[in-house]
């Protein structure tokens, strides 16, 4: 376990978990926050043991409020010298990841926390959990957010959420596409573990090779698309799991995955 305060990092199994630890703050983010995800998802990547990188906020009251408006100048400062905004970098961080991540709700999610829960790919979050994005309350607005969650909810809700700042339920989260599962608090965890479950008993490298595959053909036409996806099957079918996957599959065992 690594605690740099304001992060927690952790290997449970074959999971990495990254926890905000400012439950104080309602998980707010800040420079030490951001920081502290970015480091955790190159750890992740770098240990050819991890599977699945788990995102979550310490204590039951928050996954991640946004910004940590107690110094709003802070919390909107830029260094003009810089192309480049240390959030946004987070955000282009994970969706180059080629280990999936799984967001882990155990309470509020508001404005930036909205931009945490987009760059993963699966969500869990407990039913009682309040959704939103208030930017517009303080006179500001969730750009960088939009940029993941466009991809994800239906445009009419997006807009009514952006531009009223009203709060939403999980239960309309989920059926917004933004969560994969909302349980009962006491049912968290163990819906997490379940997920991690389905994901580590699969092959590591058709998934890191199908998340870059899917990241590539994201803004292709169909025709850009078809043209790739045809080729990247081919090299898929090269590979050691492949092949191991379709000698298992043929002599009907559990395949031993390589990674390779």
């Amino acid at each position: 376990m690594t605690d740099t305060t304001a992060i927690i990092t952790e290997k449970r199994g074959q999971a990495f978990w990254i926890t905000i630890n400012r439950p104080d703050k309602r998980n707010a983010l800040n420079r030490e926050v951001i920081a502290g995800i970015s480091k955790g998802y190159r750890e992740a990547h770098e240990d050819k043991d991890v599977r699945v990188i788990v995102l979550t906020g310490a204590g039951d009251k928050a996954f991640c409020a946004g910004a940590d408006l107690q110094n709003s100048g802070a919390a909107f400062a830029m260094d003009h010298s810089k192309p480049n905004v240390d959030y946004a970098d987070l955000l282009r961080l994970s969706q180059n990841a080629t280990k999936p991540a799984i967001a882990r709700v155990g309470g509020v999610c508001m404005a930036g926390g909205m931009g945490l829960l987009c760059m993963t790919d699966m969500a869990v979050a407990a039913d009682h959990v309040i959704f939103g994005l208030p930017e517009v309350k303080v006179g500001v607005f969730p750009m960088q957010v939009l940029s993941l969650l466009q991809t994800i909810a239906p445009p009419r809700l997006v807009n009514e959420w952006a531009l009223t700042g009203e709060p939403f339920d999980a239960k309309a989260a989920q059926a917004a596409g933004l969560l994969n599962y909302a349980v009962p608090a006491a049912e968290l965890d163990a819906k997490v573990d379940w997920l991690i479950g389905r994901i580590v008993d699969k092959s590591p490298t058709a998934i890191r090779r199908g998340k870059y595959a899917m990241r590539a053909i994201a803004s292709m036409s169909f025709d850009e698309s078809i043209a790739y996806t045809e080729s990247q099957i081919a090299l898929l079918a090269m590979t050691e799991d492949a092949k191991e996957g379709l000698k298992a599959f043929s002599e009907k065992r559990k395949p031993v995955w390589t990674g390779k």
